[in-house]
């Protein structure tokens, strides 16, 4: 009984840092997806209010 609650331990631990490292991965490919729009929509009005 004992060896079953440390395997369940491990596996509940194993399974919480796993989510946490796919919780960054999505944040880090959030915040430069923002960077790219940001970027975008400046180029955009740039090109939409230049005197020509």
């Amino acid at each position: 009984m004992k060896i079953a609650i440390q395997f369940l331990s491990l596996a509940l631990v194993l399974t919480l840092l796993q989510s946490c490292e796919l919780a960054e991965g999505i944040f880090k490919a959030g915040m430069w997806w923002a960077f790219f729009l940001i970027a975008l929509v400046a180029v955009g009005l740039f090109l939409l209010f230049r005197k020509k």
